[in-house]
């Protein structure tokens, strides 16, 4: 079984990125905490592509990095790559949000995440891109989920991502969508290797 280092120091991320990968024969693993990563990318898939490759090269093992955030259109993309830093908690990242947006009619948004995987050299083998699109609620609705969830809502499902069943969010999401690319060409990837 070959060894993926995934490119974060939160055990929750490592255990969302397993049930991703459940069914594969690779075997995950944190990556080194004093391992520290500046994220300077420009865009999502910059800096996954950035995580995955330092790590890759500083363990000598294959890694995998994700990057995601939420593009608001009234806000031209903002969040965007500082949807984590946009406030100390996520209390505070939506309440700016919200207010940024006041009763701008136009609540259309979607939440990237942008995956990389790089070999024990650093190269990149692989780069996904999911996205969810939505819109931003006025107010907070449901009590699941995380960040953004109770304000990204989500049309076809008549749901925001904070109301809807674990299951069915994992499915739809952003994250979702990219390792449902990503499984399959990973797959082909452990058979060669």
């Amino acid at each position: 079984m070959r060894k993926l280092i995934v490119s974060t120091s939160n055990m929750g991320k490592l255990r969302e990125i397993q049930k991703y990968l459940a069914s594969l024969p690779w075997q995950l693993q944190l990556k080194p905490k004093e391992l520290e990563i500046e994220e300077t990318g420009a865009t999502f898939m910059e800096n996954a592509c950035l995580k995955a490759s330092l790590v890759a090269k500083a363990t000598g093992e294959w890694a995998i990095a994700d990057d995601s955030g939420l593009m608001v259109d009234a806000l031209d993309g903002a969040p965007g790559l500082y949807s984590a830093r946009y406030g100390k908690t996520d209390k505070e990242r939506i309440e700016r949000l919200l207010r940024e947006l006041g009763e701008t009619e136009n609540r259309k948004a979607q939440f990237i995440c942008a995956v990389a995987i790089a070999r024990s050299d650093g190269s990149i083998a692989l780069q996904i891109e999911g996205i969810c699109h939505g819109e931003i609620t006025h107010q907070e609705r449901g009590e699941g989920g995380f960040g953004y969830d109770p304000i990204f809502y989500v049309p076809t499902q008549q749901q925001t991502f904070a109301e809807m069943k674990p299951e069915l969010k994992s499915k739809l999401s952003h994250r979702g969508k990219a390792f449902e690319k990503l499984i399959p060409q990973l797959r082909s990837l452990a058979a060669i290797g």
